[in-house]
């Protein structure tokens, strides 16, 4: 008869970098838009213009 071994280690550090990973990215995404939201909100309606955004545009962009 064949025996089947099921035990496995688990790495729960392993687990816990993976979603400290993702905690990580998240903010780090949320930073990036909240920069680039501020950055194109300083600028005049005529830059706006140049890139080819308008002010209404904004949140669309940065996404």
């Amino acid at each position: 008869m064949a025996a089947i071994d099921n035990t496995r280690s688990v790495h729960h550090g392993a687990h816990f970098g993976s979603i400290f990973a993702r905690i990580l990215a998240t903010v780090s995404a949320w930073n990036d838009a909240r920069v680039t939201r501020n950055a194109l909100s300083r600028l005049s309606d005529r830059e706006l213009d140049d890139i080819g955004l308008s002010r209404g545009d904004i949140e669309r962009a940065i996404r």
